[in-house]
């Protein structure tokens, strides 16, 4: 079982959350499909749930609430790459060309120190700076997260930015034409590919975080019977065999289920 035992090096996808209107609804949903336990947090943190499987942590679900004048966000999972210091980060990030949508703060109960950010080319993510929390405490397990991939309406202005903004390197993957790998002290932490006709006319430069699973059709198939939408039909890729899904309140995910080792 690949338990995550100490901070992510500093650039690495390291947690993912879901921003939802109704927050006990998402939490039944992800329970149901994945196994997962979590319950509506207290007061003093916005209610934030933090999702268990197998007793590790290994995302979180929130309820979409407006700050200040802004509206609520909208329904979507966000992935948070790792900081040192989430405060010279967030100055990285306005100085090559991304933006902040929400300011740099602490997070209850010292568990870290987070901002919300879109890149140049619109794609919205987190950072994450970790104090007595470091992310997810599991991972590339069936249930929980296996892979976070940026897919961009500018492939060259995504790919300076991470770099110069968050230490982020990016190469061409030699297996797909068009794929690319991110990549962290030379180890791959991700993907990012553009945004072609393949996906709706009109999806924005996103995040899509991926989940393991031990069978896709049978996950998709479930997800369907408890009121998610299919946006990709299950088929096989490079890593294994995959499918993306709106869940009943619109949040896009993936699930994947890679081919047992030979």
């Amino acid at each position: 079982m690949p338990e995550v035992t100490a901070p992510y090096t500093a650039g690495t996808p390291c947690w993912a959350t879901l921003s939802v209107p109704d927050q006990q609804a998402a939490l039944d949903f992800y329970r149901d499909l994945f196994g997962w336990s979590g319950r509506v947090g207290p007061p003093e943190t916005g209610g934030y749930a933090v999702c268990v499987w197998q007793d590790r942590a290994v995302a979180g679900i929130a309820r979409a609430q407006p700050m200040g004048d802004l509206p609520a966000p909208p329904t979507a999972w966000t992935t948070f790459l790792c900081a040192d210091d989430a405060d010279a980060a967030a100055a990285a990030v306005t100085g090559n060309g991304g933006r902040l949508l929400t300011p740099v703060d602490d997070v209850p109960g010292r568990t870290g120190r987070m901002f919300v950010a879109a890149d140049p080319a619109g794609a919205a993510f987190g950072v994450w700076q970790p104090l007595d929390f470091f992310g997810a405490e599991i991972v590339n397990e069936p249930g929980a997260m296996a892979w976070n991939e940026l897919n961009s309406r500018d492939l060259d202005a995504s790919a300076a930015f991470y770099r110069r903004a968050l230490g982020v390197g990016v190469t061409p993957f030699k297996d797909l034409p068009g794929y690319f790998t991110l990549e962290v002290d030379g180890r791959a932490v991700g993907g990012m590919r553009a945004l072609d006709d393949t996906f709706p006319p009109g999806t924005p430069s996103n995040w899509l975080t991926y989940f393991a699973v031990d069978d896709v059709d049978s996950t998709v198939d479930a997800a369907v019977r408890a009121g998610a939408s299919v946006l990709a039909p299950p088929f096989d890729m490079v890593a294994g065999r995959m499918s993306v899904v709106a869940d009943p309140q619109g949040g896009v995910f993936a699930v994947l289920a890679q081919p047992p080792e030979s």
